[in-house]
């Protein structure tokens, strides 16, 4: 079943080729002295005329930009099954909320008695995100996942430092996200994998043979990259916590449990939460992000500065502080994605939490139940809210797990997560979260098994895909090494 097609969009160039005259706008006479080129900006800064630049009316271009604007995939069209990164709907309401003129007008340099409701704000929601993890201090400035997971790690060495027993190396799993051996070293310290035991969680008697005075601590992902659950999670914070480390738990699959477990029960020391994945706000990618970090009584003195501070029905911030690591950024952080998270967490209240994650981790096992026997599955633990293939059944007919992804544009839908976690070779991630209905499940379900079925009958279909869309298959190591990103008019390429 293909859901739509998409249509080509020629170049703005290549539009009107005769070039007949027309026109998009009309300007009055020039009313200011001309000046030469160079006379006030030097010539090196001004761009030379576009050459072959095409006559548009107005409504080709608006035409043009608005077809452009179709060819992108969002959440908005449909399941983003993405593993690891959680596409789920960005709420309408939190938006409204986010243009409410007190809050999107609101400047970070205005006095404080000026801005009290967004300091209750910021407050509210820190109170909001300690009672969903069990934790005991929270800081909201960080701008995404990994610069909370800098942000932790700088607590966790600071109060290392600070009782006198710093240590040089962090521990990380094998199907850790590649953030957390990069910010480990970023924050100056040895990265050293420890290995998945068959269950695809942290082999226990690695970690034990690993876990020595030069260890600060370990960055574990709960559920881990795989969506298993680390079932031994409060027996290796013991194990850690015994030996003198600290426990940094990747907080980006919170979606699985928000509701259901706190990360504090558990032993974590320190968590990043990225509002994207769990609190529904937009997506990064560049843009807006916010990766709080919620931590333990024992990181609680190093949490990062400004903080907010209620005294009384009153708010102000504490700017300094010995104790602290410091700011991670500007101002305070990315306050309207705060405003976005914490309208989707009292939209919801505590049931509304509980049922987003049973829900999430319903449709991943939905998946798995319908896909495994056609796609392997390397890991056969309880699955929470991603499942793992692979393409092991697939390669026997030299179709790969790329193959797969390029077909599934043809059918309307965006590709898993693809290749990752490493430690699964040809792997298919997939995690639907909770936004969709269960007919858009069947709807992709469907899709995967047509393609499984294309794979055995008629493989160069699937190799030489995708077929429907505007481009097909591209060479991406040459678009990744010789990356070309204007056009010249009259050329070929």
């Amino acid at each position: 079943m293909k859901r739509r097609a998409i249509r080509d969009e020629l170049l703005i160039f290549e539009r009107n080729p005769d070039r007949v005259r027309r026109q998009g706008f009309k300007l009055p006479p020039l009313d200011v002295p001309a000046v030469e080129p160079g006379s006030v900006l030097p010539k090196a800064a001004l761009r030379d005329e576009i050459g072959d630049y095409p006559d548009l009316s107005e409504m080709e271009v608006v035409q043009h930009f608005h077809r452009l604007s179709q060819l992108n995939y969002a959440v908005d069209e449909g399941l983003y099954p993405l593993g690891s990164c959680t596409m789920k709907y960005n709420p309408r309401i939190n938006e409204e909320t986010a243009r409410l003129i007190g809050l999107a007008a609101a400047h970070p340099l205005q006095p404080v008695d000026q801005v009290q409701g967004a300091l209750r704000l910021i407050w509210e929601l820190e109170q909001a995100l300690m009672g969903i993890t069990g934790m005991a201090g929270v800081t909201l400035q960080p701008a995404a996942g990994a610069h909370g997971e800098l942000a932790g790690i700088l607590m966790i060495r600071k109060a290392l430092e600070a009782r006198g027993d710093a240590r040089h190396e962090v521990l990380v799993p094998d199907s850790a996200h590649g953030t957390n051996p990069a910010t480990a070293t970023f924050a100056g310290y040895n990265a050293i994998e420890v290995a998945s035991g068959p269950d695809g969680t942290v082999d226990m008697v690695a970690l034990d043979q690993l876990m020595t005075d030069r260890v600060a601590g370990i960055m574990l992902t709960v559920p881990n990259t795989l969506g298993v659950f680390e079932h031994r999670i409060v027996e290796i914070s013991k194990l850690v916590h015994d030996r003198g480390g600290l426990i940094y738990m990747d907080g980006a699959n919170l979606n699985a449990f928000a509701g259901r477990a706190l990360p504090g029960l558990m032993g974590a020391d320190a968590m990043h939460i990225n509002l994207h994945k769990t609190f529904s706000t937009p997506h990064g990618g560049g843009g807006p992000g916010a990766g709080p970090v919620v931590v333990s009584e024992a990181l609680v003195p190093h949490l990062p500065v400004p903080r907010v501070v209620k005294d009384g029905e009153s708010f102000f911030l504490v700017e300094d502080d010995a104790a602290s690591i410091g700011a991670m950024r500007g101002f305070y952080g990315n306050f309207l994605i705060l405003v976005r998270a914490l309208t989707y967490i009292w939209s919801l209240g505590a049931d509304g939490l509980r049922e987003m994650s049973d829900v999430a981790v319903l449709y991943a096992n939905l998946i798995r139940r319908r896909l495994a026997g056609t796609y392997n599955l390397p890991y056969d633990s309880p699955t929470l809210h991603e499942v793992v293939f692979d393409d092991t059944r697939q390669t026997a007919y030299d179709v790969h797990n790329t193959d797969i992804a390029k077909r599934l544009l043809d059918y309307g839908f965006h590709p898993p997560t693809m290749s990752f976690p490493l430690i699964v070779h040809g792997a298919l991630m997939i995690e639907p979260a909770e936004s969709v209905s269960p007919d858009e499940i069947d709807i992709f379900c469907d899709a995967m098994l047509a393609i499984a079925k294309e794979a055995e009958e008629n493989p160069e279909l699937v190799r030489s895909a995708p077929h429907d869309t505007p481009v097909s298959r591209v060479d991406e190591v040459r678009a990744a090494r010789k990356l070309k990103v204007r056009w010249t008019p009259g050329s070929d390429e």
